[in-house]
């Protein structure tokens, strides 16, 4: 399967849009642009643990099984991408634990919203310096073109997309735009490690 980290890495982008989507359209006054996501597996939202699984932990731990095929192929590359690739994994891990750490719906500054808003803050965090990482280290490789300039867009996008935008635009936009972004990092990733196994 870790020969397949393309595969997996867009499977884990369909699940995500499509439970968006689904239970977005089950939940009265949901609105896309300006809700986040978090909102649909919020504690008392009907639906809300389908939607932590389909929409968060499955693509997580398939974003995390994707970047272990990428990790697999870069044993000659310098140290700085394989940690880039570890920060990666890291940050797939912190978006499927943002389903195991709903927020509360009643409360959004209880013990239970803080820890799913620190799940969000540990995804883009881990992300955007692996990006850089993965951006230097992968210099003098063959094949990996396109996910060095992929990840190093990411790693400068990611981080004013998540701390910066929503105050120039809904919270809903920004953060929607920013996971199409590091959905995107990871299906470059992904395939560009599948390409690398079938030399």
């Amino acid at each position: 399967m870790l020969q397949k980290s393309g595969v997996a890495a867009l499977i884990a982008a369909a699940l995500f849009l499509v439970a968006l989507a689904g239970f977005g359209a089950l939940v009265d006054g949901y609105s896309q642009a300006l809700h986040p996501p978090g909102l649909l597996g919020a504690r008392g939202v009907p639906g809300a643990i389908a939607f932590n699984l389909l929409g968060f932990v499955l693509p997580g731990l398939l974003g995390m099984l994707a970047m272990a095929g990428v990790r697999g192929r870069l044993e000659g590359a310098r140290w700085a991408a394989r940690i880039g690739s570890w920060l990666w994994l890291l940050s797939a891990f912190a978006f499927a634990l943002q389903g195991l750490l709903p927020l509360d719906g009643a409360d959004l500054d209880a013990t239970a919203s803080r820890l799913h808003a620190n799940a969000w803050t540990l995804w883009w965090l881990a992300f955007a310096p692996g990006g850089l990482l993965l951006a230097l280290g992968l210099g003098p490789l063959r094949g990996w073109r396109v996910l060095r300039i992929t990840a190093f867009a990411g790693a400068l996008l990611l981080p004013w997309l998540a701390l910066q935008a929503p105050s120039g635009m809904p919270v809903g936009v920004a953060q929607r735009i920013a996971l199409a972004l590091w959905f995107a990092c990871l299906v470059v990733a992904g395939f560009a490690a599948q390409r690398q196994a079938q030399r």
